[in-house]
């Protein structure tokens, strides 16, 4: 359900009729029953919001919108576009229980609607966001978020699309120097890798995959210039990468990187912070995912979507434009 004072609620009931969704899979939303019907009376849709308590329960009809309840009342009296430790303890526990039906093998995959970090924080939550409760939850250790946008979207022309994993992640700028180190860079050289190499083989190739590094200065630090974290800290990690055996090359400077990475020239980018990977993003709303975690689980964070309370809240009766069945972002 994602923030019940966010645009969570809101998105998943402006897509449920999507027919996209009704041909591909069986959904279940885990949250509040009464957050839900707020959102389907404010979007005025013709949907019947349904308690389950068991997943047999959960209807075909794509009128009916399956709840499994979880937490604590207080979420139902959240207000829209505020701040609390109500809302953060809700999206803490509809995240959680949707992992342990994922772990357990009740559902077979997790989308994510976004979360609050001042929210969580004020619940006293202490991981920043999805990722990070999502590896401890499920004891994984080598974890990163990608941003996945398949082939066609935007600009990219990749055969197999574009993935970009985050050396860092949810971290003020000023720790992302630290946080850096050679073995970080070479554990998420690998994710990538293996992540790429499944894609590919999905897709019938037999070719290796292509990882490029990103720099993290101007330029790629022009020889130090702009700073020496490209000669000390990056390149070194992309050759203990290919003694390897991955197939990586850089740091090359952002800017082209994702140019390249877009035209089909790397199936797959290292981005060395957050809004580095981020604004590589292309033109098209991407998916989110977890490399590395045991469950098969996917975000919905796309960059549209940003933080779950932005400063006002505006709804559509058609939902987010990228969830529209015509947007193509479903298949």
């Amino acid at each position: 359900m994602g923030d019940p004072a966010g645009i969570g609620p809101e998105t998943i009931v402006g897509s449920w009729e999507a027919p996209v969704l009704q041909a591909n899979c069986r959904r279940v939303v885990i949250g509040r029953v009464a957050v839900l019907q707020r959102a389907v009376a404010l979007l005025e849709r013709p949907l019947s919001v349904q308690r389950v308590t068991q997943l047999s329960q959960v209807s075909p009809d794509p009128l009916v919108l399956p709840v499994w309840e979880v937490g604590a009342g207080e979420a139902d009296q959240v207000q829209a576009g505020e701040v609390s430790a109500a809302a953060g303890r809700a999206a803490r526990d509809a995240l959680l229980a949707a992992i342990d039906l994922a772990r357990s093998h009740d559902v077979d995959a997790i989308v994510t609607a976004p979360l609050n970090k001042a929210s969580l924080q004020a619940a006293g939550v202490s991981q920043p966001g999805h990722t990070e409760m999502l590896a401890e939850r499920c004891g994984a250790k080598n974890v990163a978020m990608m941003l996945y946008l398949p082939p066609g979207r935007g600009q990219v022309q990749g055969a197999i699309g574009l993935g970009v994993i985050h050396a860092t992640l949810h971290t003020a700028l000023r720790n992302v120097f630290t946080e850096l180190s050679r073995e970080r860079i070479v554990e998420r050289c690998q994710l990538a890798s293996e992540f790429a190499q499944r894609i590919l083989a999905a897709r019938g190739f037999s070719r290796q995959a292509r990882i490029g590094v990103a720099a993290l200065n101007p330029h790629g630090g022009e020889n130090g210039l702009f700073g020496n974290e490209e000669l000390e800290l990056i390149a070194p990690a992309v050759q203990l990468a290919q003694a390897a055996g991955l197939p990586v090359s850089g740091p090359w400077p952002c800017d082209t990187l994702m140019h390249r990475a877009a035209a089909g020239e790397f199936d797959a980018v290292v981005a060395m912070y957050h809004d580095q990977g981020h604004s590589g993003n292309l033109d098209r709303p991407g998916i989110g995912c977890d490399p590395g975690l045991a469950a098969s689980i996917t975000e919905l964070s796309d960059r549209a979507l940003g933080a779950a309370v932005p400063p006002r809240v505006e709804t559509s009766a058609n939902g987010p434009s990228h969830l529209r069945p015509d947007s193509g972002n479903l298949r």
